[in-house]
């Protein structure tokens, strides 16, 4: 198995209209979401092998994920139904094609019901790659069964993966999110953050969360630029650090370089997802040979991120996530055409 993901499976509630506030939309569309199970349907369609380990509500749109999920041929052995809550749906808006504002149903949901005892310790340690995001550490008992997976897949020998994906609303408190988020950043080997969590966790607003440490208040004068943030989380343990700039292209840090690679113009209809597509290309090319580690050298990381870009790009062309993800083939028929188009 390429790639197995861990998270929540959900129902998004896109617009009718882009270009109107959440209060002045006046109509909403399901289509299946969530960032985990985004990742794990982008990368089968680029061609991997893929799972998902999480927990839906015994209901209709419960099942319809299943099938969903089924359907796009990622392995569903991993995920459990739960008759006690109902599956998460999260409404979303477009004030502009590339802004996002998200209101969470989630009281609890399914998701954050997932246990410890539910995991497929068979998946896991089959998996080259586990990937998952900052969702399922917002409760318990959810947190404590991301922690465990970690766990299972780090001791057989996978790439561990974390896509911070900073979501206000589902904290108690900015304090509780840094807390968590930061607890879990030293075991991983892959991290994932945007523009503005990339401040958060080096200082930027997260100098003011709570007591944290005179090192993380140092920052906010210490760490203003892009590489040097990087840096600084790449000293915390991860052996990658990836940052996504939206239209603005992606950038990496290793131990051994860096790199910005910039982004591919394209005619953007929503936003929303592409983060999650692009993350799915870097995961699928790394996970393409067995010792991932050979790929972070400043050449071949930057010929991944050019791939993630790509993906992300595409699925910004057309409205809602898991139906925009594009195939291998499409994604091979763009680069080709950006290479004649570059001549």
């Amino acid at each position: 198995m390429h790639l197995v993901t861990l998270g929540e499976l959900l129902i998004d509630m896109f617009p009718a209209e882009i270009g109107r506030r959440l209060a002045d939309v006046t109509a909403f569309h399901p289509k299946p979401g969530g960032a985990p199970a985004n990742v794990a349907v982008a990368a089968r369609r680029l061609g991997a092998d893929t799972a998902f380990i999480g927990k839906v509500g015994d209901d209709a749109f419960g099942h319809f994920l299943i099938d969903v999920m089924r359907e796009q041929a990622v392995d569903i052995t991993g995920i459990r139904v739960d008759d006690k809550a109902r599956t998460t749906m999260a409404v979303i808006a477009l004030p502009d094609e590339h802004t996002a504002e998200f209101v969470f149903y989630r009281n609890p949901g399914a998701d954050q019901r997932l246990r410890p005892d539910e995991l497929d310790a068979d998946l896991l340690c089959s998996a080259r790659a586990l990937h998952f995001g900052s969702l399922s550490l917002t409760d318990e008992p959810s947190r404590s069964t991301t922690w465990a997976a970690m766990r299972i897949a780090a001791e057989a020998g996978a790439l561990i993966s974390f896509d911070v994906n900073y979501r206000p609303s589902l904290w108690s408190s900015l304090e509780q999110a840094f807390e968590q988020i930061s607890a879990i950043i030293p075991h991983v080997h892959l991290l994932k953050v945007n523009e503005v969590e990339i401040e958060l966790l080096t200082g930027g607003q997260g100098a003011e969360v709570g007591d944290q440490k005179s090192e993380i208040r140092e920052l906010r004068s210490g760490v203003g630029d892009l590489a040097e943030m990087a840096a600084w989380l790449l000293e915390q343990g991860p052996e990658l650090v990836v940052v996504t700039l939206g239209a603005d292209g992606s950038y990496f840090q290793t131990a051994t370089g860096s790199g910005f690679i910039s982004p591919f113009p394209v005619e953007t209809v929503d936003a929303v997802g592409c983060g999650d597509a692009f993350i799915s290309g870097v995961l699928t090319q790394l996970t393409a040979v067995e010792d991932w580690r050979a790929n972070l050298n400043a050449e071949r990381m930057t010929e991944i991120l050019y791939y993630g870009n790509a993906v992300g790009a595409l699925t910004a062309t057309k409205q809602g996530v898991i139906p925009a993800l594009p195939t291998a083939a499409e994604v091979e028929t763009f680069l080709k055409n950006r290479q004649v188009v570059d001549q």
